[in-house]
């Protein structure tokens, strides 16, 4: 199992690497110079080119590349076009709320949508089980700043029980909590479909397998051979799923943290983008691709913990 680890370790790398290397070039077809937003209004074309010399504009694209990629390699990020601030701390400062929306919206979606699956599953055919499969299309269906507008226009403007944008504290504060409600909700109802769907349909295929037979006729409970046999296996195609869905949980959170304010990874990599501020868009996709790296290396490490076949192949 170590061994595989190590393997999907180093792959990563290539992968990081074509992350930065398409990032950096869609970067350069925005048609605005760094140099001119530094410069300033009043700035001279001697001054703007002097600028783009100091940062290296003028070299060939691939040149530009090797160098960010040199600084990168030695933990510098650049500096901030807009307000000169490192572009690390800036990162650091946001990838804590990030981090907390991320769990405020798990810590919840995922046990219900395993939880919905699962009844589903044992209710196949019957009027729950369609429920829960029109609720998996609808999440899969409905876009996440739609479900996020009609919080905030109800939840938080109309009716007043939310605050409309903004962070009030850490998540494990009343006042965090109070703040985080809504745009976790916002990202967890579209996350539970998903995974109810799956868990369903493993479940399913798992509950007529030869030992679920086995083990009924051992005269174990329904309950306890759907929990203790048929979860436990069914999980393996339910957390690739997971392990996806957060991936694409991260794009989502841009779009909730935007509408709702959340000084987060999402809201900064907008906020560098319609301001052209290269360095600090470039290292938000550099944390963004590091999330979906480490999500997928933690995927890979559940899978030996969930199925003692996996530990034994690998070996």
């Amino acid at each position: 199992m170590t061994r595989q680890l190590l393997w999907r370790l180093l792959t990563s790398i290539p992968v990081l690497l074509g992350v930065l290397l398409v990032g950096f070039l869609m970067l350069q077809v925005i048609p605005t110079d760094p140099a001119t937003i530094i410069a300033g209004p009043s700035g001279t074309a001697a001054e703007i080119e002097d600028i783009r010399h100091q940062l290296g504009l003028d070299a060939p694209i691939m040149m530009q590349f090797w160098f960010y990629l040199l600084r990168v390699m030695q933990g510098d990020l650049g500096r901030s076009i807009i307000n000169n601030a490192p572009v690390a701390s800036e990162l650091v400062t946001a990838l804590g709320p990030t981090i907390e929306l991320m769990v405020a919206s798990l810590i919840w979606a995922v046990p219900l949508g395993i939880l919905l699956g699962t009844l589903a599953a044992m209710r196949r055919g019957q009027v729950f089980d369609r429920a829960v499969t029109a609720l998996s299309v609808a999440g899969v269906s409905v876009p996440a700043f739609w479900v996020g507008l009609l919080l905030l226009q109800f939840a938080a403007f109309r009716w007043q029980l939310f605050p409309l944008q903004g962070r009030g504290g850490p998540l494990w504060t009343l006042n965090g909590l109070h703040h985080v409600a809504l745009p976790a909700l916002t990202l967890g109802l579209i996350f539970i479909g998903p995974v109810a769907r799956m868990t369903r349909t493993a479940v399913v295929e798992v509950l007529g397998a030869d030992f679920i037979r086995t083990a009924r006729a051992k005269g174990a409970s329904e309950f306890r051979v759907v929990t203790r046999h048929a979860l436990r296996t069914a999980l393996i195609p339910v957390v690739t799923l997971i392990g996806l869905q957060i991936g694409s949980l991260l794009g989502g959170a841009v779009i909730a943290e935007t509408i709702f304010g959340w000084p987060g990874i999402g809201r900064l990599a907008v906020g560098s983008i319609v301001s052209s501020d290269f360095p600090m868009a470039q290292g938000c996709i550099l944390v963004l691709a590091c999330g979906f790296i480490v999500v997928n290396f933690v995927v890979d490490a559940l899978y030996g913990l969930l199925d003692p076949r996996i530990r034994s192949k690998v070996r």
